[in-house]
């Protein structure tokens, strides 16, 4: 029998890929978006309302569910949320994946395995800490997914972000000093898949293979779209004066061994293209 996903945010760059890649393998996907549908996307949600919430899970009545909405600036979206999400999957039961970040590590102890605890210095961070402290509470046999920068396919953030700096259509600086794991978004998005339906309960950090800072980050997706990498600007989190997560590195020993994805590194996906 073809079971049925419930994805989140499915407009979005991860959820929009997982809806993706699970109707490929044969799912019966539900997708949700906020303020415009799209494609996998048909039903309106707000995670924030948790009336909302329960009546999509009892009327859709998955077998699984990916919680990867986002909500950067909205702790209702991103805490709340999460508890919303968790209590109505919990109600119908559905096997839980909730998607969260290495944002809420400080970079003090630099590599984190899944024991680490949260020290968030920032409010999207502690955002983040409560939600995981929220699902694992509500539903401990679901699967928390600890990732970190998505990119990949040309839609990522990141990406986005390195176009719009040397085109000049943006101000901003990409630092030097926030080191992260970056994962290619259809790597991310087949270790959601696999985690729904392998019964793994608890933390699990999925990030690519390369430690590599936000600037060099930017430096290579430069090179890989033929852009000149000279005109992105540089610098500090302490020269912009600003209370950021320093060096994140997830350590992902304990998903190369559960799953059958291969969490490749940036300097792999974002490898620039041969000269013919």
């Amino acid at each position: 029998m073809t079971q049925r996903i419930l994805i989140t945010g499915a407009t979005g760059h991860l959820g929009r890929r997982t809806a993706a890649r699970a109707a490929d393998a044969g799912w019966t996907v539900v997708g949700t978006y906020l303020t415009a549908p799209g494609v996998g996307a048909a039903e309106r949600l707000d995670v924030r309302d948790p009336v909302a919430v329960r009546e999509l899970m009892r009327r859709v009545r998955p077998d699984v569910v990916v919680h990867a909405a986002a909500g950067r600036d909205d702790w209702r979206v991103i805490a709340d949320g999460a508890a919303h999400v968790a209590l109505a999957a919990v109600a119908v039961r559905a096997r839980l994946v909730h998607l969260s970040s290495d944002a809420l590590f400080s970079g003090r102890e630099v590599h984190y395995d899944e024991s680490a605890q949260p020290d968030p210095v920032y409010r999207y961070g502690a955002a983040k800490a409560a939600a995981e402290t929220a699902v694992r509470a509500i539903d401990p046999g679901a699967a928390v997914v600890r990732t970190s920068l998505i990119l990949g396919d040309g839609t990522g953030v990141h990406e986005v972000l390195t176009h719009d700096l040397i085109a000049g259509r943006a101000d901003g600086t990409l630092f030097t000093d926030q080191i992260r794991k970056p994962v290619h978004v259809d790597d991310l998005a087949d270790a959601l898949l696999e985690l729904a339906t392998n019964g793994h309960a608890g933390i699990l950090n999925v990030a690519g293979a390369d430690a590599i800072s936000r600037y060099d980050l930017g430096v290579l997706v430069a090179r890989r779209d033929g852009l000149d990498p000279t005109l992105i600007p540089a610098g500090t989190i302490g020269d912009r004066g600003l209370r950021l997560p320093t060096d994140v590195r997830l350590r992902t020993e304990k998903a190369t061994a559960l799953l059958r994805t291969r969490l490749r590194g940036a300097h792999e996906f974002l490898a620039a293209p041969v000269a013919r």
